[in-house]
C-alpha cells in the first residue's frame, strides 16, 4: 500500500498549473467509441482513472496513443472495431466512470453488457437512471447477479423524452452520448449542468452531433447515423484547483493558481471569501491568500452550480482548524464523511450524523497514521490536515489520491511542502 508522509507546519506559496479535469476527460475518452474515426483529446492528465480507462479502451478493441506536444499530453483513440460489446469485469472494480462506456457500447454496436461498477466507497451510486434511460430509448435491459445487459431494439435505438428525477453528471452524459448515435431526437429533461457535461458536449459537438440546451432546463440531442472525427481540449480539473487553494488557506500560504476557469469556481470563491481567504480572480488565474487562521462558515454541497461535493472533505479538513464552529452538509453522497473518523486521530473535533457534520475548530493539528480507506477526495483531505498538523502524518492507501491527482507529492513539495512519497 502507498503512503504519503507529510511533515506539517510550512506555508505553501508560489504557482502552479491546473491539469485537465478528470471529470471531464474519462466521458470523452468514452465517446470516442462512438465512432470509427480518430479522436484527438488534449491535456490529459497523467492519473491512474485514465491509465485504467486506457486499458478497458484497448481490451474492447480500441487503438490508443498517447503523446506530449509542449508539455501537454495528447491521447489518440481510434475505435475502428470494436470487438467485444462486455466491459472487463475485473477493469470496471478499479473505477466508477467505466460505466459511461455502456452507453456508447450500446449506441454503436446495439448491446452492451457489464457488471456493476466500482470507485470510490462514498455510498450508493445506483445507474438506475442510466438504464432508464436506455430503455425510454427502445433498449431491452435486464439485471440479475450484479450483470446488466442491454439491446437495442432492430440494433439502433430511438429518440426519446427522458425525465431524470436527479440532475446526475453519470446519467445525463451515458444519455448524451447514446443519444448522439440514435434514431431522431432525444430531449433530457432536468440534466445535470456541470461544466464537465458541457465539455462533453463539445467533443460531440465537433464529432458531427447536434446538440442544444447545455447548462439549460432541457438537453435536445439530434442523433446521427455516423460521427467523425475530432480534436477537443479538456477543460482544466475544478476540483484540483480548489484542493491547491485549501492547500494554501489551510497552511496561511499564498498561492498564484494557473489555467483555471474561474466561473466554474464561483460558489468554492465564494465560501474561501467567506473563511477570510485573500482572493484575486483574474481571466484565467486565481491569487489566493490564506489567513493566520480561517474563520468558520456553514456549507452545503449542491449540484452545479452550487458548493461541488468532490470539494467537501477538503473543505471539513480546512473547517477542522477554523476559528468558530462550521456545519457541513453533504447532500449528494449519503457516505461521505468516512475520513472524519481519520481526521479525528489528529485532533479534530467533529460529530457527525447522517448527512450533517458539525466541526469545531481546534488551535492546532497533530501528526498521526491515517487512512484514505478507498476514497480520493477523504485521501486528498488527510493530505491537507497534513500540511497544518504539527509533526508527521503518514497517510496510508495513498494510490487512491493518484486516481484523480497528478503528482501530488512532487507538485506540493513545489510549492515548499514537505511530502514524501513511498511505496
Amino acid at each position: 500500500m502507498a503512503r504519503l508522509m507529510v511533515r506539517g507546519g510550512e506555508p505553501l506559496r508560489g504557482s502552479i498549473r491546473i491539469n485537465g479535469a478528470k471529470n471531464a476527460v474519462l466521458p470523452m475518452m468514452a465517446a470516442a467509441v462512438l465512432t470509427r474515426s480518430e479522436c484527438v483529446i488534449r491535456d490529459v492528465p497523467d492519473i491512474r482513472d485514465v491509465r485504467v480507462m486506457i486499458e478497458i479502451l484497448k481490451d474492447l478493441g480500441v487503438s490508443v496513443q498517447l503523446g506530449e506536444i509542449d508539455g501537454r499530453r495528447r491521447l489518440s483513440l481510434k475505435a475502428e472495431s470494436i470487438r467485444t460489446d462486455v466491459v472487463n469485469a475485473e477493469l470496471m472494480k478499479k473505477m466508477r466512470s467505466s460505466v459511461l462506456l455502456f452507453g456508447p457500447l450500446l449506441a454503436r454496436l446495439g448491446s452492451a453488457r457489464m457488471t456493476y461498477p466500482g470507485g470510490c466507497a462514498i455510498g450508493p451510486r445506483p445507474v438506475d437512471m442510466h438504464l432508464d434511460g436506455f430503455a425510454a430509448m427502445g433498449a431491452t435491459v435486464n439485471e440479475r447477479g450484479g450483470q446488466v445487459t442491454a439491446a437495442a431494439g432492430r440494433g439502433r435505438l430511438s429518440g426519446a423524452e427522458i425525465h431524470l428525477e436527479y440532475p446526475s453528471v453519470g446519467a445525463t452524459e451515458n444519455i448524451m452520448m447514446a443519444a448522439a448515435r440514435a434514431d431522431g431526437v432525444t430531449r433530457i429533461w432536468n440534466p445535470a449542468r456541470e461544466p464537465e457535461v458541457a465539455n462533453l458536449a463539445a467533443f460531440l459537438q465537433a464529432l458531427g452531433a447536434e446538440i442544444e440546451g447545455i447548462g439549460s432546463d432541457v438537453i435536445t440531442v439530434r442523433g446521427s447515423g455516423q460521427l467523425g472525427g475530432a480534436e477537443c481540449g479538456v477543460i482544466p480539473d475544478r476540483i484540483e484547483a480548489g484542493t491547491y487553494a485549501i492547500a494554501g488557506v489551510i497552511t496561511g500560504g499564498e498561492l498564484t493558481l494557473e489555467n483555471v476557469r474561474p466561473e466554474h469556481l464561483r460558489a468554492f470563491v465564494a465560501k474561501m471569501k467567506e473563511v477570510g481567504a485573500g482572493i484575486c480572480v483574474g481571466r484565467d488565474r486565481i491569487h489566493v491568500r490564506g489567513p493566520e487562521r480561517p474563520g468558520a462558515a456553514d456549507v452545503r454541497t449542491l449540484p452545479y452550480p452550487g458548493y461541488p461535493t468532490d470539494l467537501q472533505n477538503q473543505y471539513l479538513a480546512l473547517s477542522c482548524v477554523g476559528e468558530g464552529t462550521s456545519v457541513v452538509t453533504e447532500s449528494i453522497f449519503e457516505n461521505r464523511f468516512k475520513v472524519a473518523a481519520e481526521l479525528t486521530k489528529m485532533g479534530a473535533s467533529i460529530h457527525t450524523e447522517g448527512r450533517l457534520a458539525v466541526v469545531k475548530g481546534v488551535d492546532r493539528l497533530c501528526g498521526a497514521s491515517v487512512e484514505a480507506d478507498d476514497d480520493l477526495r477523504g485521501g486528498a483531505s488527510l493530505v491537507l490536515a497534513g500540511l497544518r498538523a504539527e509533526g508527521t502524518t503518514v497517510v496510508r492507501g495513498a494510490e487512491y489520491i493518484d486516481r484523480g491527482y497528478m503528482n501530488l507529492a512532487e507538485r506540493l513539495r513545489s510549492l515548499g511542502a514537505n511530502v514524501v512519497a513511498m511505496g
